[in-house]
């Protein structure tokens, strides 16, 4: 039995609407810095191609990655306060601080994007009390990593070596697999 793609639903957001968001969430972080300027802020959404950015099963997706995010930063004894969460037609959006080190949380975001299945499609940044958003390469990682190919991620989008829709159905595979395995499993025999 194939299933329909999780991108059917929702609102196509257009490259306006992606702008504003950005701006949104910049403004949101340069207040909350300016407000505590001595602790690490944590701004985590998803990286989803395509005009549509948000809907019930990308919802589903935001949650449970961010409780996998969030225990492991408990088990690595990192708490953190939330600031303020947002879901939009540009997608869903969590803000997080904490007194731990922008090194050592951007550490622990590097290796959830590199090492959990829905960490792949995760974009944790990680500004430290000055508005520096700290970079993975700052500390010895390597670049993100394509979700299809594994060539450096930034690579892949810049030439754009994968249509949209390959995109979309890597996404929509890691739904299914997640949310309903016996038909991730189906769609994986076929």
């Amino acid at each position: 039995m194939m299933t329909t793609s999780i991108f059917e639903t929702g609102t196509p957001l257009d490259i306006a609407g992606v702008l504003a968001n950005k701006d949104r969430r910049a403004a949101f972080q340069r207040e909350a810095l300016r407000a505590d300027p001595h602790q690490t802020l944590l701004a985590i959404k998803l990286n989803i191609p395509g005009p549509i950015k948000n809907n019930a099963a990308i919802t589903q997706l935001f949650k449970r990655g961010v409780h996998e995010f969030r225990a492991a930063l408990a088990a690595n004894g990192i708490a953190v306060e939330q600031l303020a969460s947002w879901g939009t037609v540009a997608g869903n959006e969590l803000f997080l601080r904490t007194t731990t080190a922008a090194a050592t949380v951007k550490q622990l975001a590097a290796t959830f994007e590199d090492t959990t299945d829905l960490g792949r499609i995760f974009d944790v940044d990680v500004l430290d009390g000055t508005g520096h958003s700290w970079s993975r390469t700052e500390l010895g990682a390597e670049a993100r990593r394509c979700f299809i190919c594994n060539r450096p991620a930034k690579e892949c989008a810049r030439s754009r070596r994968h249509s949209v829709a390959d995109l979309q159905a890597y996404i929509d595979d890691m739904y299914h697999k997640t949310f309903d395995p016996e038909e991730g499993m189906t769609r994986d025999d076929h």
